[in-house]
């Protein structure tokens, strides 16, 4: 509905210049749908990128602002139900330069927030840590959609030697969750099986929380009593903050959110998928490559 709104605006604002042109060089009672069709039609074949932007063309501002609504409405909407496939124009051309700037905005954020994203001292890395591709996930213990995909990370660790994956926590829908998250940063630190920890917490029954948490961490040989001790330290803290500033930047409102290369992949995309992008980053050095 957005896009069909921002549509609807891009192409009233080059119905209004196209009218405007109209008007100013001959009757206005001279205008009819004929006529509109084919201004609009010629504008539409070389202005596709603008109407992606939703920029009107710049032609007679004045003449464009004086015109009679009463005049000019019933000439849009004439257009518009001679032609409704205009709309899928302009929501495809729309899309596909939001696309290309949301990939813009995210290069330029990852290049800048590099080692935040790759090389947190504080962040848990599984597979190769010297893989030649780096998986990164954010996820939320107590996501779904996450626990889902958890069978997806493990085959991908399973069947690639040289995977780097970098597990990030980014607990967002309870406060459950983030004290999950923080028992869970501390259990990276100490020399206790990470993954044996991860599993077990995604295949609890219920909600995660600290019970749940420190009762997982305890089976690996850890002290309950001194990891809830240790939950409100400065760097557990840190190593959370910093999931959430990497998030603000990108954009990523949601679990679990995977990062390869200069890609945000929002959502549980499957196995296949993240193979693809996995064997095209070893291919051409980005997730999608040229065909």
């Amino acid at each position: 509905m957005q896009r069909v709104t921002l549509a609807l605006v891009a192409l009233a604002g080059i119905l209004a210049g196209a009218l405007g042109f109209s008007v100013l060089h001959q009757d206005t009672h001279q205008t009819d749908t004929a006529a509109v069709r084919s201004i609009v039609e010629d504008i539409l074949a070389s202005h596709d990128t603008q109407l992606a932007s939703a920029a009107p063309i710049n032609q007679a501002p004045q003449a464009v602002a004086s015109l009679d609504p009463k005049v000019l409405n019933p000439m849009i909407e004439s257009y518009l139900m001679s032609d409704p496939t205009i709309l899928q124009r302009l929501s495809s051309a729309l899309d596909s330069k939001m696309q290309v700037a949301a990939r813009e905005k995210s290069t330029q954020v990852i290049a800048t927030m590099k080692d935040a994203i790759f090389n947190d001292p504080n962040q848990v890395v599984l597979g190769n840590p010297k893989g030649d591709v780096t998986l990164v996930e954010l996820f939320d213990y107590n996501c779904g959609y996450c626990r889902n995909a958890l069978p997806d990370m493990a085959s991908l660790l399973a069947d690639d030697p040289n995977l780097r994956v970098v597990l990030k926590e980014f607990p967002i829908l309870s406060n459950e969750s983030i004290d999950a998250a923080r028992v869970a940063i501390l259990v990276n630190e100490s020399d206790a099986d990470y993954w044996t920890f991860h599993e077990a917490l995604f295949t609890s029954r219920g909600q995660v929380d600290k019970k749940v948490a420190l009762a997982a961490a305890a089976d690996l040989g850890l002290s309950p009593v001194n990891l809830e001790l240790q939950m409100e330290e400065p760097q557990v803290s840190k190593a959370i903050q910093t999931s959430y500033d990497i998030a603000k930047a990108l954009n990523i409102t949601g679990t679990p959110t995977y990062i390869i290369g200069n890609e945000v992949i929002p959502g549980a995309i499957g196995l296949d998928e993240l193979k693809t992008r996995i064997a095209n980053m070893r291919a051409c050095g980005e997730t999608s490559c040229a065909s």
